[in-house]
Protein backbone atom coordinates (compact mmCIF):
# COMPACT_ATOMS: atom_id res chain seq x y z
CA UNK A 1 0.00 0.00 0.00
CA UNK A 2 1.43 3.41 -0.89
CA UNK A 3 3.19 5.10 2.33
CA UNK A 4 0.84 8.40 1.73
CA UNK A 5 -2.44 6.33 1.47
CA UNK A 6 -1.77 4.76 4.88
CA UNK A 7 -1.42 7.60 6.62
CA UNK A 8 -4.02 9.33 5.15
CA UNK A 9 -6.23 6.25 6.59
CA UNK A 10 -4.22 6.60 10.10
CA UNK A 11 -4.99 9.90 10.19
CA UNK A 12 -9.38 9.36 9.58
CA UNK A 13 -8.73 6.57 12.23
CA UNK A 14 -7.58 8.86 14.98
CA UNK A 15 -9.79 11.51 13.78
CA UNK A 16 -12.84 9.56 14.33
CA UNK A 17 -11.21 8.16 17.58
CA UNK A 18 -10.94 11.99 18.86
CA UNK A 19 -14.53 12.39 17.74
CA UNK A 20 -15.60 9.08 19.64
CA UNK A 21 -13.60 10.33 22.49
CA UNK A 22 -15.85 13.98 21.94
CA UNK A 23 -18.78 11.93 22.72
CA UNK A 24 -18.00 9.85 25.74
CA UNK A 25 -16.25 13.38 27.21
CA UNK A 26 -19.51 14.90 26.64
CA UNK A 27 -21.67 11.94 28.03
CA UNK A 28 -19.83 11.46 31.40
CA UNK A 29 -19.01 15.48 32.27
CA UNK A 30 -15.38 15.33 31.92
CA UNK A 31 -14.84 19.08 31.26
CA UNK A 32 -12.41 21.44 32.47
CA UNK A 33 -14.13 24.42 34.55
CA UNK A 34 -12.23 27.48 34.49
CA UNK A 35 -11.19 29.36 37.96
CA UNK A 36 -9.56 32.38 38.58
CA UNK A 37 -6.00 30.73 37.81
CA UNK A 38 -7.32 29.57 34.19
CA UNK A 39 -6.84 31.27 30.98
CA UNK A 40 -9.95 30.40 29.86
CA UNK A 41 -13.27 31.21 30.30
CA UNK A 42 -15.55 28.45 29.10
CA UNK A 43 -16.01 25.48 30.34
CA UNK A 44 -14.37 22.66 27.69
CA UNK A 45 -13.71 18.64 27.10
CA UNK A 46 -11.00 17.80 29.02
CA UNK A 47 -8.63 14.84 27.76
CA UNK A 48 -8.77 15.23 23.68
CA UNK A 49 -4.85 14.41 24.26
CA UNK A 50 -5.75 10.86 24.87
CA UNK A 51 -5.10 10.85 21.24
CA UNK A 52 -1.47 10.93 21.78
CA UNK A 53 -1.44 7.29 23.36
CA UNK A 54 -4.04 6.49 21.45
CA UNK A 55 -2.54 7.17 18.07
CA UNK A 56 0.73 4.95 19.27
CA UNK A 57 -1.85 1.86 19.87
CA UNK A 58 -3.43 2.35 16.21
CA UNK A 59 0.73 2.39 15.40
CA UNK A 60 0.92 -1.36 16.92
CA UNK A 61 -2.16 -2.38 14.63
CA UNK A 62 -1.07 -1.20 12.03
CA UNK A 63 2.48 -2.62 12.25
CA UNK A 64 1.11 -6.12 13.06
CA UNK A 65 -1.43 -5.80 9.66
CA UNK A 66 2.20 -5.38 7.72
CA UNK A 67 3.30 -8.42 9.53
CA UNK A 68 5.94 -6.11 11.69
CA UNK A 69 4.97 -7.58 14.97
CA UNK A 70 8.58 -7.90 15.99
CA UNK A 71 9.37 -4.65 15.87
CA UNK A 72 6.86 -3.79 18.11
CA UNK A 73 7.64 -6.47 20.54
CA UNK A 74 11.26 -3.83 20.59
CA UNK A 75 9.14 -0.95 21.96
CA UNK A 76 6.15 -3.28 24.58
CA UNK A 77 8.27 -1.75 27.52
CA UNK A 78 7.63 1.97 26.73
CA UNK A 79 4.61 0.88 25.30
CA UNK A 80 3.23 -0.76 28.53
CA UNK A 81 4.70 2.26 30.61
CA UNK A 82 2.84 4.81 28.17
CA UNK A 83 -0.69 2.73 28.66
CA UNK A 84 0.34 2.75 32.22
CA UNK A 85 0.96 6.63 32.82
CA UNK A 86 -1.82 7.59 30.33
CA UNK A 87 -4.49 5.75 31.98
CA UNK A 88 -3.55 7.09 35.56
CA UNK A 89 -3.36 10.32 34.25
CA UNK A 90 -6.99 9.65 32.67
CA UNK A 91 -8.48 9.04 35.49
CA UNK A 92 -6.78 12.33 37.30
CA UNK A 93 -8.62 13.88 34.49
CA UNK A 94 -11.83 12.80 35.62
CA UNK A 95 -11.26 12.30 39.55
CA UNK A 96 -8.56 13.94 40.85
CA UNK A 97 -5.74 11.26 42.51
CA UNK A 98 -3.83 11.49 45.54
CA UNK A 99 -0.74 12.76 44.44
CA UNK A 100 1.31 9.51 45.90
CA UNK A 101 -0.90 7.64 43.05
CA UNK A 102 0.09 9.80 40.10
CA UNK A 103 3.93 9.68 41.34
CA UNK A 104 4.29 5.99 41.92
CA UNK A 105 2.60 5.25 38.33
CA UNK A 106 5.04 7.81 36.81
CA UNK A 107 8.25 6.48 38.54
CA UNK A 108 7.16 3.08 37.90
CA UNK A 109 6.50 4.07 33.33
CA UNK A 110 9.69 5.74 33.83
CA UNK A 111 11.18 2.42 34.73
CA UNK A 112 9.95 0.67 32.18
CA UNK A 113 11.18 3.61 29.75
CA UNK A 114 14.55 3.09 31.03
CA UNK A 115 14.46 -0.98 30.74
CA UNK A 116 13.32 -0.25 26.92
CA UNK A 117 16.17 2.29 26.42
CA UNK A 118 18.51 -0.42 27.90
CA UNK A 119 19.60 1.98 30.89
CA UNK A 120 19.73 -0.95 33.08
CA UNK A 121 21.79 -2.77 31.39
CA UNK A 122 24.19 -0.24 31.22
CA UNK A 123 24.78 -0.14 34.64
CA UNK A 124 27.86 -2.98 35.52
CA UNK A 125 27.76 -4.34 39.18
CA UNK A 126 31.32 -5.35 39.86
CA UNK A 127 34.24 -3.88 42.25
CA UNK A 128 34.07 -2.08 45.41
CA UNK A 129 30.47 -1.68 46.93
CA UNK A 130 30.63 2.38 46.78
CA UNK A 131 32.10 2.23 43.06
CA UNK A 132 29.99 -0.79 41.62
CA UNK A 133 26.96 -0.59 43.59
CA UNK A 134 25.94 2.13 45.16
CA UNK A 135 26.77 4.87 42.61
CA UNK A 136 24.94 3.43 39.51
CA UNK A 137 21.78 2.95 41.85
CA UNK A 138 22.74 6.77 42.92
CA UNK A 139 22.75 7.72 39.05
CA UNK A 140 19.79 5.93 38.29
CA UNK A 141 17.51 7.02 40.77
CA UNK A 142 18.57 10.59 39.99
CA UNK A 143 17.85 10.17 36.38
CA UNK A 144 14.42 8.77 37.12
CA UNK A 145 13.72 11.55 39.56
CA UNK A 146 14.94 13.97 36.59
CA UNK A 147 12.84 11.83 34.11
CA UNK A 148 10.08 12.17 36.04
CA UNK A 149 10.21 15.94 36.92
CA UNK A 150 10.47 17.05 32.93
CA UNK A 151 7.34 14.80 32.48
CA UNK A 152 5.50 17.08 34.73
CA UNK A 153 7.75 20.07 33.94
CA UNK A 154 5.63 19.53 30.34
CA UNK A 155 2.28 18.76 32.11
CA UNK A 156 2.98 22.15 33.87
CA UNK A 157 3.37 24.09 30.25
CA UNK A 158 -0.22 23.39 29.87
CA UNK A 159 -2.23 26.31 29.83
CA UNK A 160 -3.30 27.93 26.71
CA UNK A 161 -4.34 26.65 23.44
CA UNK A 162 -2.49 25.18 21.19
CA UNK A 163 0.95 25.34 23.38
CA UNK A 164 1.27 21.42 23.85
CA UNK A 165 0.40 20.17 20.05
CA UNK A 166 2.53 22.86 19.12
CA UNK A 167 5.28 22.37 20.44
CA UNK A 168 5.39 18.80 20.36
CA UNK A 169 5.18 19.48 16.81
CA UNK A 170 8.30 21.90 17.13
CA UNK A 171 10.25 18.51 19.08
CA UNK A 172 8.96 15.93 16.89
CA UNK A 173 9.48 17.28 13.59
CA UNK A 174 13.56 17.66 14.13
CA UNK A 175 13.75 14.64 15.43
CA UNK A 176 12.61 13.05 12.37
CA UNK A 177 14.85 15.34 10.48
CA UNK A 178 17.43 14.11 12.65
CA UNK A 179 16.39 10.32 12.48
CA UNK A 180 16.54 10.32 8.63
CA UNK A 181 20.11 12.18 8.86
CA UNK A 182 22.03 10.62 11.22
CA UNK A 183 23.90 6.81 9.97
CA UNK A 184 21.59 4.75 11.66
CA UNK A 185 18.10 5.40 12.46
CA UNK A 186 17.53 5.63 16.29
CA UNK A 187 13.77 5.22 16.43
CA UNK A 188 10.95 3.83 13.43
CA UNK A 189 10.36 6.20 10.94
CA UNK A 190 6.60 5.42 11.20
CA UNK A 191 6.23 5.66 14.79
CA UNK A 192 7.24 9.57 14.89
CA UNK A 193 4.71 9.76 11.78
CA UNK A 194 1.96 8.32 13.28
CA UNK A 195 2.50 10.19 16.92
CA UNK A 196 2.49 13.65 14.28
CA UNK A 197 -0.40 12.24 12.77
CA UNK A 198 -1.93 12.38 16.24
CA UNK A 199 -0.68 15.36 16.96
CA UNK A 200 -2.50 17.27 14.01
CA UNK A 201 -5.98 15.32 14.89
CA UNK A 202 -5.90 17.45 18.26
CA UNK A 203 -4.40 20.65 16.64
CA UNK A 204 -7.80 20.54 14.68
CA UNK A 205 -9.27 21.12 17.85
CA UNK A 206 -7.28 22.93 20.11
CA UNK A 207 -4.95 25.06 18.16
CA UNK A 208 -7.34 27.74 18.41
CA UNK A 209 -7.85 31.45 19.70
CA UNK A 210 -8.80 31.87 23.04
CA UNK A 211 -12.56 30.61 23.64
CA UNK A 212 -12.63 28.78 20.68
CA UNK A 213 -11.17 25.56 21.43
CA UNK A 214 -13.20 22.32 21.15
CA UNK A 215 -10.76 20.58 23.77
CA UNK A 216 -8.11 20.58 26.27
CA UNK A 217 -5.42 18.03 26.32
CA UNK A 218 -5.59 17.35 30.42
CA UNK A 219 -3.57 15.19 32.31
CA UNK A 220 -3.74 12.49 29.97
CA UNK A 221 -2.52 14.24 27.05
CA UNK A 222 0.10 16.36 28.48
CA UNK A 223 1.96 13.84 30.70
CA UNK A 224 1.47 11.18 27.38
CA UNK A 225 3.05 13.65 24.74
CA UNK A 226 5.73 14.23 26.98
CA UNK A 227 6.67 10.55 27.90
CA UNK A 228 6.63 9.93 23.99
CA UNK A 229 8.97 12.73 23.41
CA UNK A 230 11.22 11.54 26.54
CA UNK A 231 11.22 8.31 24.61
CA UNK A 232 12.55 9.25 21.52
CA UNK A 233 14.72 11.94 23.08
CA UNK A 234 16.56 9.11 25.06
CA UNK A 235 16.69 6.51 21.74
CA UNK A 236 18.66 9.25 20.11
CA UNK A 237 20.91 9.85 23.52
CA UNK A 238 21.38 6.26 24.12
CA UNK A 239 22.56 5.62 20.34
CA UNK A 240 24.91 8.60 20.25
CA UNK A 241 25.79 9.15 23.70
CA UNK A 242 25.35 12.81 23.43
CA UNK A 243 23.17 14.06 26.38
CA UNK A 244 23.29 17.78 24.71
CA UNK A 245 20.60 16.03 22.51
CA UNK A 246 18.26 17.26 25.08
CA UNK A 247 18.32 20.72 23.25
CA UNK A 248 15.11 19.35 21.71
CA UNK A 249 13.50 20.47 24.84
CA UNK A 250 14.92 23.77 26.22
CA UNK A 251 12.56 26.44 25.68
CA UNK A 252 10.25 24.61 27.75
CA UNK A 253 13.28 23.33 29.95
CA UNK A 254 14.48 26.87 30.86
CA UNK A 255 10.75 28.33 31.38
CA UNK A 256 9.75 25.66 33.52
CA UNK A 257 12.41 25.56 35.72
CA UNK A 258 13.28 28.77 36.02
CA UNK A 259 9.29 29.41 36.45
CA UNK A 260 9.65 26.87 39.65
CA UNK A 261 12.90 28.21 40.87
CA UNK A 262 10.78 31.62 41.45
CA UNK A 263 7.85 30.38 42.77
CA UNK A 264 10.28 28.56 45.41
CA UNK A 265 11.96 32.04 46.13
CA UNK A 266 8.18 33.67 46.92
CA UNK A 267 7.69 30.32 48.90
CA UNK A 268 4.73 29.26 47.10
CA UNK A 269 3.32 26.00 47.45
CA UNK A 270 4.27 24.29 44.02
CA UNK A 271 1.52 21.97 44.43
CA UNK A 272 -0.71 24.63 43.44
CA UNK A 273 -1.87 26.13 40.43
CA UNK A 274 -0.33 29.16 39.28
CA UNK A 275 -0.17 31.78 36.02
CA UNK A 276 3.44 32.48 36.87
CA UNK A 277 5.05 31.02 33.40
CA UNK A 278 6.26 33.43 31.00
CA UNK A 279 3.50 32.22 28.50
CA UNK A 280 0.90 33.00 30.90
CA UNK A 281 2.05 36.27 31.28
CA UNK A 282 2.00 36.81 27.80
CA UNK A 283 -1.54 35.61 27.22
CA UNK A 284 -3.09 36.73 30.36
CA UNK A 285 -1.82 40.11 31.31
CA UNK A 286 -0.39 41.34 27.99
CA UNK A 287 -3.39 39.60 26.32
CA UNK A 288 -1.29 38.69 23.25
CA UNK A 289 -3.75 35.71 21.13
CA UNK A 290 -3.39 31.87 22.38
CA UNK A 291 -2.18 30.90 19.35
CA UNK A 292 0.28 33.48 18.53
CA UNK A 293 1.75 32.90 22.39
CA UNK A 294 1.93 29.24 20.97
CA UNK A 295 3.93 29.94 17.55
CA UNK A 296 6.43 31.84 19.65
CA UNK A 297 7.29 29.02 21.73
CA UNK A 298 7.53 26.66 18.86
CA UNK A 299 9.80 29.22 16.86
CA UNK A 300 12.20 29.68 19.39
CA UNK A 301 12.51 25.73 19.68
CA UNK A 302 12.81 25.25 16.30
CA UNK A 303 15.44 27.69 15.60
CA UNK A 304 17.40 26.46 18.47
CA UNK A 305 16.76 22.59 17.34
CA UNK A 306 17.53 23.38 13.68
CA UNK A 307 20.41 25.79 14.51
CA UNK A 308 21.80 22.14 16.37
CA UNK A 309 21.19 20.27 13.53
CA UNK A 310 22.05 22.05 10.69
CA UNK A 311 24.61 24.86 12.16
CA UNK A 312 26.41 23.39 14.89
CA UNK A 313 29.02 21.30 14.08
CA UNK A 314 28.73 17.63 14.63
CA UNK A 315 30.94 17.36 17.16
CA UNK A 316 30.69 16.73 21.67
CA UNK A 317 32.46 20.13 22.21
CA UNK A 318 30.53 22.06 19.92
CA UNK A 319 27.33 20.40 20.84
CA UNK A 320 28.10 21.71 24.37
CA UNK A 321 28.87 25.10 23.27
CA UNK A 322 26.12 25.47 21.31
CA UNK A 323 23.64 24.12 24.35
CA UNK A 324 25.16 26.26 26.83
CA UNK A 325 25.42 29.68 24.90
CA UNK A 326 21.61 28.64 24.06
CA UNK A 327 20.71 28.08 27.41
CA UNK A 328 22.31 31.55 28.41
CA UNK A 329 20.49 33.92 25.69
CA UNK A 330 16.85 31.78 26.78
CA UNK A 331 17.53 32.44 30.52
CA UNK A 332 18.87 35.83 30.11
CA UNK A 333 15.48 36.70 27.65
CA UNK A 334 13.11 34.78 30.37
CA UNK A 335 14.46 36.95 33.85
CA UNK A 336 14.43 40.38 31.67
CA UNK A 337 10.49 39.45 30.58
CA UNK A 338 10.02 38.75 33.82
CA UNK A 339 11.55 41.83 35.34
CA UNK A 340 9.91 44.18 33.04
CA UNK A 341 6.24 42.27 33.08
CA UNK A 342 5.74 40.80 36.62
CA UNK A 343 4.35 43.61 37.84
CA UNK A 344 1.04 43.07 35.59
CA UNK A 345 0.88 39.57 37.38
CA UNK A 346 1.33 41.62 41.10
CA UNK A 347 -1.58 43.73 40.04
CA UNK A 348 -3.53 40.93 39.00
CA UNK A 349 -3.25 39.19 42.33
CA UNK A 350 -3.83 42.05 44.08
CA UNK A 351 -7.45 42.20 42.37
CA UNK A 352 -8.06 38.77 43.67
CA UNK A 353 -7.30 39.54 47.65
CA UNK A 354 -3.75 37.13 47.35
CA UNK A 355 0.10 37.82 47.86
Amino acid sequence: MNMFITYGIIFLVLLAMELAYFKIADKFNIIDKPNERSSHSTIVLRGGGVIFALSTIVWIVFQDGFGSWDLVLEYLPFLCGLILIAGVSLVDDIMTLPDSIRLVAQFVAMGLMFWNLGIFSGFEMGGSLVSGIVIPVLVLLLALIVCVGATNVINFMDGINGITAGYALAVLVPLLLLNNMLPEQFILNSFLGVTILGVLVFCIFNFRPKGKAKCFAGDVGSIGIAFIMLFVIGKLVMMTADVTYLILLLVYGVDGVLTICHRIMLHENLGEAHRKHAYQLMANELKIGHVKVTCIYMVLQLVVSLGFIYICPNNVLCHWMYMIGALIVLAVAYVLFKKKYYHLHEEYLASLGTK
